[in-house]
């Protein structure tokens, strides 16, 4: 069902673009939320040399190789990169500096896995251009294109079309993280998806179908382990996810839709949030609010990143006259978060981090993060996920 475009295959290992942004047909090609059974999501698009993807809004894109220079925008399609192990694909990370250092963080603990990023350009820096991406030369661009066109005056479909075309193909989906509305131009036939699902299609483009499969067992066992010893709602702690900003909370809602809430929803936690509602990817709410939601917990969001330092956080809001009688402030309950934009491997540490901050009886203690530091060091015996195994799988060893 998808229609093809021929591409001069002697300069470009990407040979098949998918349906025409915003056709209808897409629906019917991609047949909604995959199962992750469908052919194409796993790179089986016949029987040649060539494989290929499936990812709304795209579509079908197909590679007659594996990608040697690989566009990446937001980090957890590095992160992804990095867990096939093709870390040295990537060749631009928004927010380097923040989001290779926080990485680091969790590959610490993986003893052979690394990530060069130092150096990496940010393309968003300043606004994403054409130029930059001619300067790349990528053969994939793994970045929905609905992004720049819906946040970018100086970006139209034209200009992806472009892309696409004399460079390589888009392959990203933005929106499945709050289930957020695309650009109109996208809206016809997009598809929302789970961060594990997204992270099939973007194995099948580097055609590492067993590393995929062998993560995503560890991921199964570290939510069946979760969800095996939950308590009962009622006995939860009440929770609310934040950043702290100027004199207000940029808001986050916990058990929401969406591959951004991937490390808390499956905790399942009492939203302290749950009542508030805003449009957009997020919202904000004074001290006032705060106060009367009154969390047992604070997450603090972006708290394990070098952005922000949890101490000075909780020193604000212990010197804050109404932040200072919020329950998870009296009770040192305000806990560093991890990133939203986290691919797999970083969805295994948070995940692991948010259980122990939440259920510490049920998970063990969370020892606390350190400003600057590695994530902690967590005894083996109460560790959610096995390091080593992991660290394999990326090695290849598994």
């Amino acid at each position: 069902m998808a229609v093809h475009r021929a591409i001069d295959s002697s300069r470009r290992r990407f040979v098949t673009a998918g349906v025409t942004v915003g056709s209808a047909a897409l629906a019917g090609c991609l047949g909604g939320s995959s199962d992750g059974t469908d052919d194409e999501a796993n790179g089986e698009t016949g029987g040649d040399q060539s494989h290929g993807a499936a990812l709304a809004p795209v579509g079908d894109v197909e590679f007659d190789s594996v990608p040697e220079d690989a566009f990446v925008a937001f980090p957890q399609y590095a992160d992804m990169a990095v867990a096939l192990g093709h870390g040295d694909a990537v060749n631009a990370l928004f927010s380097t500096e923040m989001a290779g250092t926080t990485m680091d963080k969790y590959y610490h603990h993986l003893e052979g896995v690394s990530f060069d990023w130092e150096g990496l350009p940010d393309p968003l820096e300043g606004g994403l251009t054409k130029e930059m991406l001619y300067d790349l030369d990528s053969d994939v661009h793994f970045l929905d294109p609905s992004y720049p066109v819906k946040h970018d005056d100086d970006w139209t479909t034209d200009d992806v079309d472009e892309i696409a075309s004399t460079l390589g193909p888009w392959l990203g989906n933005f929106h499945s993280g709050v289930h957020s509305e695309p650009a109109p131009a996208y809206a016809d036939g997009y598809e929302y998806y789970t961060l594990w699902e997204v992270f099939e299609r973007v194995a099948a483009v580097f055609r590492e179908r067993e590393r995929f499969e062998a993560l995503e067992a560890v991921h199964a066992d570290l939510r069946d382990r979760i969800e095996s010893d939950l308590p009962p709602k009622s006995e939860r702690p009440t929770a609310a996810r934040v950043t702290l900003g100027d004199g207000q909370f940029f808001t986050y809602h916990l058990n929401a839709p969406g591959y951004w809430q991937a490390d808390t929803r499956p905790l399942a936690a009492r939203d302290a949030l749950a009542d508030y509602d805003w449009s957009g990817d997020w919202g904000t709410v004074d001290y006032e609010t705060m106060l009367e939601a009154d969390p047992d917990v604070v997450l603090h969001l972006w708290g394990i990143t070098s952005r922000y330092s949890i101490e000075d956080v909780r020193e604000r809001l212990a010197d804050h006259p109404v932040g200072s009688d919020l329950e998870a402030v009296r009770n040192d309950r305000v806990v560093a978060g991890g990133m939203r934009y986290q691919g797999p491997i970083m969805n295994l540490f948070q995940t692991e981090m948010t259980a122990k901050q939440l259920y510490p009886d049920r998970f063990g203690e969370w020892p606390g993060y350190e400003p600057g530091q590695p994530y902690p060091d967590i005894p083996s015996d109460e560790q959610l996920f096995d390091r080593e195994r992991v660290a394999a799988i990326v090695r290849g060893e598994d």
